[in-house]
């Protein structure tokens, strides 16, 4: 949450006194400023613009605030606007030499050595690759990095998290061309982030990849390596790893469909994106295996289904056809589908082959082309369930999607299954990211000095 220039705060106590708002509320308004600064900074909106105003209203009722609270919200912010009139007014310098009394000054001394909130908030912004940054240049930099991402095909989720980088890279250096960027700008954001901002290692990582390829494929220089930049030092990370009974008893508390896609994460250890974004034809329920297309790093792989679910998997099956058969007749367009697939087969959205297995229970309207498609369900639902079911089963343990993978790998490993074969099922591509369950197997050596004859 950003705080409030100092001077500005000053400012705005003042005009809270002057326009007699009460004292007890005063809290309550600076509380308000801050989070519509913070808004501001997160999406790139002018803090000066009545219609940013309008957009920060309509976020704090989608956040369900009371319709008090609202009024509050827009009497605060319409204050600072207020403020910000006074200020540049008194920047003027016809105003300027009218300018006498202290009161004046308290309202309107001008706005030249307050930081602006925006360039020096490191908050996190809107991950919207389409949202455009106030200088043109810096926009075309950005719109020439999805380009080329897009080009190389790499993952929605890289591209999303690069384009937020860049997005904060600009708001820490907005103040230079885009062209002119060093070696030295990327060594002080990333101690920014590091010293000021305390994020983890993961994400200084994240940021520093996002810089690279922006520096190396879009302004076409190499940073070079990067000395005497504090860095978080990244820990031996040890993942939460479930008992098979207590895996049960999250399932026995799940409904269908969410129940089924739980004995996929830990039968098959799919990543949880891997398993809802099934299509029908990756089963082949005849040799019992499962095909993953498009994994992490658009790798593919194939698992072994378990036989224990393979009634439930065509019980599935069956709800997916009789759903087919039922949009067919309503007139739907189809399921999305990515990679132009639709435009190379006309008829790919509506083959049974190509439906999710695992759909959305209602249609999705295009805006652009009023047309009715089906997706697959949210991940942000399975989610939920997965946190719903673990609350009323009262695990001791923090259990996500992803927890049921980790469980998978290691209840293999300790059935002895070879590391290897394990790193294969996972789709991991070097074989240390599959060592990391090796911490989660109690060791079995016998450490204690024993004579020989007593073996």
């Amino acid at each position: 949450m950003l705080n409030i220039p100092p001077d500005i705060l000053t400012r705005f106590d003042a005009l809270l006194t002057k326009r007699a708002v009460p004292s007890d509320q005063h809290n309550f308004y600076k509380k308000w400023l801050r989070y519509y600064l913070d808004f501001c900074g997160k999406y790139l909106h002018p803090d000066s613009s009545p219609k940013s105003l309008t957009q920060f209203l309509g976020k704090l009722r989608e956040k369900k605030q009371t319709e008090p609270q609202v009024r509050q919200a827009a009497h605060a912010v319409s204050l600072y606007l207020d403020l910000n009139r006074i200020i540049k007014a008194a920047s003027t310098p016809a105003a300027a030499q009218d300018r006498g009394s202290a009161a004046e000054t308290a309202t309107a001394a001008p706005h030249q050595t307050s930081p602006d909130p925006r360039g020096q908030s490191l908050s996190a912004v809107s991950p919207a690759c389409v949202s455009s940054v106030a200088d043109a240049s810096w926009d075309g930099a950005i719109t020439d990095m999805v380009t080329i991402i897009k080009t190389k095909h790499y993952s929605p989720k890289t591209l999303k998290s690069y384009c937020h980088w860049i997005r904060k890279f600009y708001g820490f250096r907005k103040d230079r061309e885009h062209l002119s960027l060093t070696s030295g700008d990327v060594k002080a954001f990333l101690s920014h982030l590091a010293v000021r901002c305390n994020l983890s290692a993961s994400s200084q990582n994240q940021a520093f990849n996002a810089l690279l390829f922006f520096f190396r494929h879009v302004l076409r220089k190499d940073f070079g390596y990067i000395r005497d930049v504090v860095r978080a030092k990244r820990r031996p990370y040890i993942p939460v790893v479930l008992s098979r009974h207590e895996v049960d008893t999250i399932i026995r508390h799940l409904y269908p469909p969410y129940d089924l896609v739980v004995k996929l994460l830990y039968g098959c250890g799919l990543r949880l994106f891997e398993c809802l974004t099934l299509w029908v034809h990756n089963f082949n329920f005849d040799a019992g295996v499962l095909t993953i297309h498009d994994g992490k790093g658009k790798k593919d792989r194939t698992v072994p289904l378990p036989k224990k679910i393979m009634p439930d998997l065509l019980d599935q099956l069956e709800q997916v056809k009789k759903l087919h058969e039922r949009d067919l007749v309503s007139g739907y367009a189809g399921v999305f589908l990515d990679h132009l697939l639709e435009k190379k087969y006309r008829n790919a959205a509506t083959e049974l082959i190509l439906q999710w297995f695992f759909p959305a229970r209602s249609l999705t309207t295009v805006e652009a082309s009023k047309e009715r498609r089906r997706s697959h369900l949210h991940e942000r639902n399975v989610q939920r369930a997965i946190s719903a079911a673990a609350r009323w089963a009262k695990l001791t343990k923090r259990v996500s999607s992803h927890t049921f993978r980790h469980s998978f790998a290691t209840h293999l490993l300790q059935a002895n299954y070879d590391i290897r074969t394990i790193q294969e099922l996972l789709g991991h591509s070097d074989v240390k990211t599959t060592m990391i369950y090796t911490h989660c197997v109690p060791s079995r050596t016998v450490k204690g000095a024993k004579s020989p004859l007593d073996f």
